[in-house]
């Protein structure tokens, strides 16, 4: 990694500072003409931009998967992995089954109405699971399993396939765990659009969900009010906050993991004493993997550890580690971070996996505004208004006065011709 020096100063400017640096090499792309491919061509489209892009050297003969590919997959792999991927797929059931509520909320208003508040499932939605390099089944069961749990109706997964034009056995076996409807050996934006848009083969869904790199997300940003979408997930960020008595393999370890995932997300470590932070990158240059050595790493040395908490506010990184001693105490003050592992033993890597939070999180900054995918991500919530007479009685006149300032009166009128008939 190329670790960088950051002085202290106000959270805001330090943090800003920090993600413009760690980004400054990322270019957003311009995605016009696959958009409008996909648009005007549809799976021939789609056929095409596979071929360039992923099965570069046997395109497949169909872009929907067989579903028996998927049970194959799965009644094939090693018992080890089918163990590690259905503690992983119970883990995440378990907590995304905790955040559901099923029943609706009536609340009961001064002037004798109703409103009754109900979550709904979304009818459809689409996952992405990345690929290309490596196939990512975690993501499926990170992704599916919440959206079977929110009862959405189709769950479609698009993910890239090989360059043999084949999706790998450890995603399709991580689909058949998750029940998915439909299968797609389809990648990058052109996936995105294919989910949002609708195509011959691919049906349109209500809500695109999932991490990928920058075509991706700025694909997921343009569709974004043609469809839901869950959050802006792209390049992995971790920001580690290391005490006096932090392990600095352990931090180091963690941090060279995130970076596994490629360039483009803040990897960043706050320490009150130089020491660590020196011990922190002598440790990564120890035995970081040629590949990652290009990757940025800000260091900062802050006034105490209060003030790297208030930074990771400001920075609202992906995943915050805190692995000092106290790390309990200042998880209480941490309001903007996607995850918080707290404690030397919780590495993020566990996250990825297999403790039961998701993985799919806001980056960039978005973590200010938006958590960690879930069951809330397939739902929508519909309210239900019921009035009798005395509350269209009670209410009426102020309709008119509200809507009579605002220069709307036929609002006023609509709701002042039910009072004759209220009082009856």
């Amino acid at each position: 990694m190329i670790p960088g020096r950051f002085d202290w100063e106000e959270p805001g400017a330090l943090a800003e500072r920090i993600r413009g640096w760690a980004t400054a090499a990322v270019e957003s792309p311009d995605l016009g003409p696959i958009e409008t491919a996909v648009i005007e061509r549809g799976d021939e489209a789609l056929r095409e931009l596979t071929a360039r892009f992923d099965a570069t050297e046997s395109p497949p003969a169909r872009l929907r998967a067989d579903p028996a590919a998927a049970t194959a997959a799965l009644d094939g792999l090693g018992p080890d992995l089918r163990g590690a991927m259905e503690t992983a797929a119970a883990n995440i059931r378990k907590v995304a089954e905790a955040q559901l509520d099923e029943s609706p909320r009536t609340i009961d208003l001064p002037q004798g109405h109703t409103v009754e508040v109900r979550e709904i499932p979304m009818r459809a939605a689409g996952v992405y699971a990345p690929g290309g390099q490596a196939a990512y089944p975690s993501t499926v069961l990170m992704c599916c399993i919440p959206a079977k749990v929110a009862g959405v109706g189709r769950v479609a997964l698009a993910t890239p396939p090989g360059r043999q034009g084949a999706i790998p056995q450890e995603v399709l076996a991580a689909a058949a765990i998750c029940d998915v409807d439909e299968i797609y050996a389809i990648g990058g934006a052109q996936a995105i659009f294919a989910l949002a848009l609708g195509t011959e083969t691919v049906a349109p869904v209500d809500v695109v969900a999932g991490p990928g790199n920058i075509w991706v997300q700025e694909a997921k940003r343009r569709m974004f009010g043609r469809v839901g979408i869950d959050s802006l997930a792209g390049p992995s960020e971790l920001m580690v906050i290391a005490g006096h008595d932090t392990d600095l393999r352990w931090a180091a370890l963690d941090l060279c993991a995130q970076a596994e995932h490629g360039r483009g997300g803040v990897l960043a470590a706050a320490a009150v004493e130089e020491a660590v932070l020196d011990g922190i990158a002598a440790k990564i240059e120890e035995f970081a993997p040629s590949g990652l050595t290009e990757q940025p790493l800000a260091l900062v040395q802050v006034p105490d550890l209060g003030d790297a908490v208030a930074l990771a506010n400001t920075l609202a990184p992906e995943h915050l580690q805190l692995m000092s001693e106290d790390a309990a105490a200042l998880a209480s003050h941490v309001r903007t971070a996607g995850c918080v592992f707290v404690g030397a033993m919780a590495a993020t890597a566990f996250g990825d996996y297999v403790a039961g939070s998701n993985h799919v999180l806001p980056t960039g900054g978005a973590g200010r505004f938006s958590g960690p995918l879930g069951p809330g991500t397939f739902r929508r919530r519909i309210a239900n208004v019921s009035l009798p007479g005395r509350a269209v009685e009670a209410l009426a006149p102020d309709v008119g006065l509200l809507a009579e300032a605002e220069g709307l009166p036929l609002h006023a009128e609509s709701a002042r011709a039910r009072i004759k008939e209220a009082g009856q």
